[in-house]
């Protein structure tokens, strides 16, 4: 029934490439040469000071073109229908993650202020690399709490970056959260990396509470 109902759908709405157009074997893929040109993962640049806690973070491509308008799509119009593709480009990008981020134990995502998650009715980070952590058999846990609304890092300055995530994060209020992070190697998770900021204050916390090594990998971002 599943395999018709999909027949189906592709029948009236076909599958395509989300950034040529092109006409794909299924919902979710992108044609070959749109996905090589989109897929580049890099080192980001982070400052002295950031990588004091955060050694080591990476994006899966630039936050432009294809990528942007999907990561847009599901933040700001709840369209899960971008899922299957932001999943089939992380599939991709599976086997050329770097060396450093196999010893991860544990993957926590960058959290929402709870009002805001009420009102876009889920945490992204969380649905994009849900996926990616299922095929490989990590846990993708909710350990931090962001405490307070914070204003958007784009537009801060350095100064004002810091002032705006002071104290905005904790660890869940949980007796077992404190255990499962210590002397565990994290990747922390997000949609995209403006400043660095955000998860530079998240590994923060997790380091005050034990663990071993934090990084980060984010989907995409306009750095470096």
């Amino acid at each position: 029934m599943r395999n018709l109902r999909e027949a189906l759908i592709n029948f009236i709405y076909p599958p395509h490439c989300p950034a040529c157009g092109s006409y794909t074997e299924h919902r979710g893929a992108w044609c070959p040469l749109c996905l090589e040109q989109t897929l580049h993962i890099y080192r980001l640049p982070l400052s002295p000071e950031m990588l004091r806690v955060l050694p080591g973070a990476w994006a899966l491509g630039r936050y432009h073109g294809a990528l942007r308008e999907l990561i847009r799509r599901l933040k700001y119009q709840g369209k899960r229908s971008t899922l299957p593709y932001l999943e089939e480009f992380l599939s991709a990008a599976l086997p050329q993650l770097p060396a450093e981020l196999r010893q991860t134990e544990l993957v926590i995502p960058v959290p929402l202020f709870a009002a805001k998650e009420k009102q876009r009715g889920f945490n992204q980070a969380e649905l994009i690399f849900q996926s990616l952590c299922q095929q490989q058999g990590l846990p993708l846990r909710r350990m931090l709490v962001r405490r307070r609304a914070t204003r958007p890092q784009y537009g801060l300055g350095a100064a004002e970056r810091r002032e705006n995530m002071k104290d905005a994060f904790q660890l869940a209020v949980n007796p077992s959260v404190q255990n499962e992070v210590q002397g565990r190697h994290i990747l922390l998770v997000d949609d995209i990396l403006t400043t660095g900021a955000t998860l530079c204050a998240c590994a923060e916390v997790l380091h005050q509470a034990g663990a071993a090594s934090v990084r980060a990998l984010v989907l995409a971002s306009d750095r470096g």
